[in-house]
């Protein structure tokens, strides 16, 4: 037979509602991540004693500050939505609390680079370190040597493919 709830008391710390914004902030499509709003905020956090980019009072209800950077190419407008309802929707859910006031600021644009474009780098880093090798002779091949066909008796040197 299942227990009867007691009415009671639960306690929210404040890192527990920052790491829940946190969360809600970096799960939203088109955010890079967070951002400083100060040069002593920077400082704070280069020494380990703050967080970049969430600022949380509760005076007055609960007021949250967020300073996120945006996808290069994202409308800004859209993933402010986003942000703003995550981030109300996981406190509601999580903690039972409403936000008095979300202020969301755009402190820039990011650029993550796509899957195609490493592909692309690693491809090219490849490409300039390896040159095409002789089958038997341990030295590289001439640009004149690489497309010449092969004499009687010889293996042809294996060619890379481009893509």
């Amino acid at each position: 037979m299942p227990e009867r709830s007691v009415a009671g008391r639960s306690i929210v710390t404040r890192r527990a509602i920052v790491d829940i914004v946190r969360t809600a902030v970096q799960s939203s499509y088109g955010v890079t991540g967070f951002s400083d709003p100060s040069f002593g905020r920077r400082l704070l956090r280069w020494i380990g004693l703050d967080r970049p980019g969430i600022q949380l009072t509760t005076e007055g209800g609960l007021r949250v500050n967020l300073y996120i950077e945006v996808a290069f190419g994202m409308p800004v407008a859209e993933v402010a939505r986003q942000v703003d309802s995550a981030v109300r929707y996981s406190l509601r859910r999580l903690v039972g609390v409403e936000i008095a006031s979300l202020t969301i600021h755009v402190d820039g644009l990011g650029h993550q680079p796509t899957a195609a474009d490493r592909a692309d780098a690693i491809e090219n880093q490849t490409s300039e370190t390896t040159e095409p090798v002789r089958e038997g002779a341990g030295e590289p091949l001439g640009v004149d040597q690489a497309h010449k066909t092969p004499a009687e008796g010889e293996t042809a040197p294996r060619r890379r493919r481009t893509r």
